[in-house]
């Protein structure tokens, strides 16, 4: 599930691409978030900061940051990837929530160099949440990438981080873990094998289609130009809306895409249930200090027709206190299940038991 890419040399400016894929609505709304506000990791407060940069993101629920970009041009990408393992972190071990994951990456980096250097030296643990869909902790990895055009990736598959960092990746799926994906893509026609390239919603041919066709754009003579270029892309290794594959019932489609200029400073958003473009400009918004966050409600103006479309920087409005107080109960509640779920598979097998003894 999920697609990022990114084109370091689009004349001159860094563009992103990002594709959600997911099997149920997201319920996304894009937040713009000043500079100033205080936070902590979301597990035991062992962890606070104060955003150093403000930030527009893209979220899950209104709680899980899962796509966006600081007003520096510092963008990250929360993505899928099954093999992940987080570890069981010790009660004085310093966390971070995944809902808050990506959110202190925006919050304090300026450079790709910056985020790496602080993950390798901290050893960072990434406290899951509960999927309230599935009732199981989501498996994710996050992509990183900034105005110079530099790249990595950070996945966690034996409770530490991994860090492939370079300004050579710019494209990243889901399974398997990175490593293997740079192997793999390397049998493809025009990637450096013979092997046609695929044309299957598989994140091994996701990825070739969008490496392949990455590099081979030519150069945009506009920002328009290399916004649509990428949306392009974008579209070509997007999954479409189906009836699950066999053995697959969580099979995915594209929900929604963004596309990212982290020179200039746009951010672009298009859905494909609700389907109007929406873009905000950077030197448009303010992230003042003592601003509130704000919302753009998305779920409910996306609408087919009389929607709002175009440039809607000036369209976020301030979320009241009552529904401040109850998002943040509602990630403590997910938090909180997750650190119980041994505790509660225990309680089901015991009641389960029961049940069959009676």
């Amino acid at each position: 599930m999920c697609t990022r890419v990114v084109w370091p040399d689009a004349n001159g400016a860094v563009i992103v691409g990002r594709n959600m894929d997911f099997n149920i609505d997201l319920l996304t709304n894009l937040w713009k978030l000043p500079r100033g506000v205080e936070r902590n990791d979301g597990v035991n407060g062992k962890l606070t900061w104060t955003a150093k940069y403000g930030s527009v993101i893209a979220t899950a629920f209104d709680m899980v940051a899962c796509d966006g970009m600081n007003e520096e041009g510092f963008a990250g990408h929360i993505l899928w990837l099954a093999e992940s393992h987080y570890g069981k972190p010790a009660e004085d071990d310093v966390q971070l929530s995944q809902a808050l994951w990506l959110q202190y990456y925006l919050d304090n980096f300026k450079t790709v160099a910056e985020a790496v250097t602080w993950t390798e030296e901290t050893q960072i643990q990434i406290a899951e949440l509960m999927d309230p869909i599935r009732r199981t902790p989501p498996t994710l990895h996050l992509a990183i990438n900034d105005a110079t055009g530099d790249s990595a990736i950070i996945e966690y598959t034996d409770g530490r981080p991994k860090v492939y960092h370079s300004r050579e990746y710019q494209v990243m799926t889901n399974s398997p873990t990175y490593d293997q994906q740079l192997e793999l893509v390397k049998q493809y026609e025009g990637l450096g094998g013979n092997k046609p390239i695929g044309g299957s919603t598989l994140a091994t041919d996701r990825f070739a289609r969008a490496a392949y066709y990455v590099g081979r754009q030519k150069q945009p003579k506009t920002q328009l130009e290399s916004m649509a270029a990428m949306l392009s892309i974008m579209r070509n290794v997007a999954q479409p809306f189906r009836i699950p594959d066999p053995g697959k019932p969580d099979a995915s489609q594209t929900i929604w895409q963004t596309v990212l200029d982290l020179t200039n400073k746009r951010y672009a958003f298009e859905s494909t249930t609700r389907p109007n473009t929406v873009w905000v400009d950077f030197n448009e918004l303010d992230f003042s200090e003592g601003l509130p966050e704000m919302k753009l409600d998305l779920v409910g103006k996306m609408a087919l027709e009389g929607g709002i479309a175009g440039n809607v920087g000036t369209q976020f409005k301030a979320v009241g206190p009552l529904m401040n107080k109850g998002l943040k109960l509602g990630l403590k509640f997910l938090q909180v299940a997750s650190q119980k779920q041994d505790e509660f598979a225990v309680l089901m097998k015991e009641f389960q038991g029961m049940m069959k003894a009676s």
